[in-house]
């Protein structure tokens, strides 16, 4: 095959809560992924050369800071292929914002293994592509199968859950971003002085698609950035059954039964994110893994 265009899935996180800080100094969760039809896409190509990310989005990297290029230099040398990896291009279109505990970056990584696996001819044992992934990042093994499920430890380890049931999904992300660095370092701050509650187990409320959605992080980021806590609130008093960050932020999502309420409240909130600010529908999306459609190349 010499081209295959797969498109990576965002998340959010239905619930997430902080158990631990570990030896390493990252971060024990627990946490419910849930995959949603936002994403980005990547076309996969053979070709002759080093291997090239191509994307025009802005604050998007091209090289190695890119989890896309982690992605193919872990395929690269689990092949046995000597060097850098080359013969292979990808050119990545952006669709969910960066920064904004979507999971963006993770989900491209997923679908570039599972893209340039094609491309590169490789037969590839799930489980095998699974080890590869959780070494290029907490959370990118999830976004090979999606759908809904438990995440432990940083995230890698994951039990499949039942699908969610179909809701629509509103989502708004202030006109800034947030690392993931800081909003663990906010966390840390707050817990070293008592300013957040600890560690409490999963409710479980997310089945129903109803509140109350806790993220450990929205706590200390919000403090920082009181629009989180307004977008929250925004999106519950729209008629959202429940809402809350995703991930460290900075995007907030709520949850609709039916489309026409999710389509009012989208006027209304995100009315609120104009300027640099951003807002979109989607759904909840089922576990299906990355898709792709082979190109005609």
């Amino acid at each position: 095959m010499t081209s295959i265009t797969v498109n990576a899935y965002a998340k959010i996180n239905l619930e997430l809560r902080i158990t631990a800080v570990r030896p390493d100094e990252f971060h024990e969760l627990e946490t419910v992924f849930q995959s949603i039809e936002l994403h980005d896409t990547l076309r996969c190509e053979r070709r002759e050369g080093p291997f090239r990310i191509v994307c025009d989005a802005p604050g998007v990297p091209a090289g190695p800071a890119n989890l896309v290029w982690r992605a193919a230099a872990a395929l690269w040398r689990h092949l046995g292929r000597d060097g850098e990896p080359a013969g292979a291009v990808v050119a990545l279109e952006k669709g969910i914002p960066v920064q904004a505990g979507l999971g963006g970056g993770s989900a491209d990584a997923a679908a570039a293994l599972v893209g340039l696996a094609r491309v590169w001819g490789a037969e590839m044992d799930p489980a095998a592509l699974a080890a590869i992934a959780a070494g290029i990042g907490s959370d990118v093994a999830f976004f090979l199968t999606g759908g809904t499920a438990l995440g432990f430890g940083r995230g890698e380890r994951l039990v499949p859950l039942p699908d969610l049931a179909p809701h629509w999904v509103v989502l708004v992300r202030p006109g800034f971003g947030i690392s993931t660095a800081e909003a663990y370092r906010w966390y840390d701050a707050a817990a070293a002085v008592g300013g957040w509650p600890p560690p409490a187990p999963l409710n479980g409320s997310w089945a129903l698609g109803t509140g109350p959605i806790r993220n450990d992080l929205e706590g200390p980021v919000a403090a920082r950035h009181p629009e989180i806590a307004a977008a929250r609130t925004a999106l519950l008093a729209s008629g959202a059954r429940a809402a809350g960050m995703s991930g460290s932020g900075s995007a907030v999502f709520g949850f609709f039964e039916a489309r026409e309420a999710a389509e009012r409240a989208l006027a209304t909130v995100g009315a609120g994110a104009s300027g640099e600010g951003w807002s979109h529908l989607t759904r909840t999306r089922p576990r299906t893994g990355p898709s792709g459609l082979p190109g005609s190349g």
